[in-house]
């Protein structure tokens, strides 16, 4: 038996012939010099930011010190989940002001988002301790720490949240 070199086609010709020249060019590359000197980046480096983000310091907050995030004239919105607090800022539309969770914004937000209720008597008083939340059911408790994983995945961890004077 023979070897044969039957290329059947033009079109796998041209796909030999290219693939061919391919390989040269990897094994061979050109050493000769630009001629021009490239002038991409003489502006400066087009991929830097306008400003850099605010750093985000990782603190023990209280009750009574995560109540001032809440996202009044513009400033961050904090919210805490069974301790963590959580710079959720980006999401202004749903936890600002005016946003349909906004009522959880400064505050500690894990009996509401056990619950599946934005009501504000979920919302413990901040000068009461936290809240235990011993009373909740099995599924309620998954149901908090769905909201945990779903925050951690989307939203910046910045701190903890502790009972009022042990910060």
């Amino acid at each position: 038996m023979g070897l044969t070199l039957d290329f059947g086609t033009p079109v796998n010709t041209a796909l030999l012939v290219y693939i061919l020249y391919s390989v040269q060019r990897i094994i061979f590359p050109s050493t000769s010099k630009p001629t021009t000197i490239p002038n991409e980046f003489k502006a400066g480096y087009s991929w830097m930011p306008k400003s850099h983000p605010p750093t985000v310091l990782y603190k023990t907050y209280t009750p009574k010190t995560l109540e001032p995030f809440s996202g009044k004239d513009g400033g961050r919105i904090l919210l805490a989940i069974d301790g963590i607090v959580f710079d959720v800022t980006a999401g202004r539309n749903f936890y600002g002001p005016d946003g349909m969770y906004g009522n959880f914004a400064g505050r500690d937000a894990s009996r509401g988002m056990a619950k599946q209720s934005f009501d504000l008597e979920m919302l413990t008083p901040i000068d009461q301790p936290l809240d235990k939340l011993d009373d909740l059911k099995s599924d309620e408790v998954e149901n908090m720490k769905g909201w945990i994983e779903h925050f951690s995945n989307k939203y910046i961890i910045c701190g903890k949240l502790v009972e009022n004077g042990q910060a």
